[in-house]
């Protein structure tokens, strides 16, 4: 047997194992957004955003609406943690921004993988309700991408601010 098969095959298969391993501990969800505006305006009323909702006392007549916290922000990039009072999930947030002719945004939520149906969309909506809670929905030129495959839920999340 050619020994590179071997090799290959065996990288192969350890990759997989790896792959499948980590998915079932994390759950991720990718979104890119485009803006009509200065990525300096949206990363203001992203951070405005998280600063409103940071941690409060008592979540019960917030919603979704609480229970986020910054963690850092530098030029481009801001990266944050949200616990859903709902769920007790916790996804870190980063988003990366890009200044070209529009403001280019990537955000990722990353959490702990749960087997509940009912948490599909827990990342999603982490980062959604962001954008809604900020306005940047209104934003001139706003335009979202993402689809289940990269973000689970998105086709089926019901993001509820209340």
């Amino acid at each position: 047997m050619d020994l590179r098969f071997l090799f290959v095959a065996s990288a192969l298969l350890l990759g997989a194992a790896l792959t499948i391993s980590l998915a079932d501990r994390v759950s991720t969800c990718k979104v890119k957004w485009l803006f009509g505006i200065s990525c300096a305006d949206v990363t203001e009323k992203l951070v405005n955003q998280i600063k409103e909702w940071q941690i409060s006392q008592s979540c019960q007549y917030e919603g979704e609406r609480c229970s986020y916290e910054l963690v850092s922000t530098a030029p481009y990039v801001i990266k944050a943690t949200h616990t859903s009072p709902t769920t007790k999930i916790t996804s870190d947030l980063e988003f990366l921004l890009e200044q070209s002719t529009v403001c280019k945004m990537s955000g990722e939520a990353v959490s702990e993988f749960s087997k509940d149906p009912a948490d599909n969309s827990t990342n999603f909506c982490s980062l959604q309700n962001l954008m809604d809670g900020s306005d940047l929905v209104s934003a001139e030129g706003y335009k979202q991408f993402s689809n289940k495959w990269i973000c689970p839920g998105f086709d089926t999340a019901n993001c509820t601010l209340s």
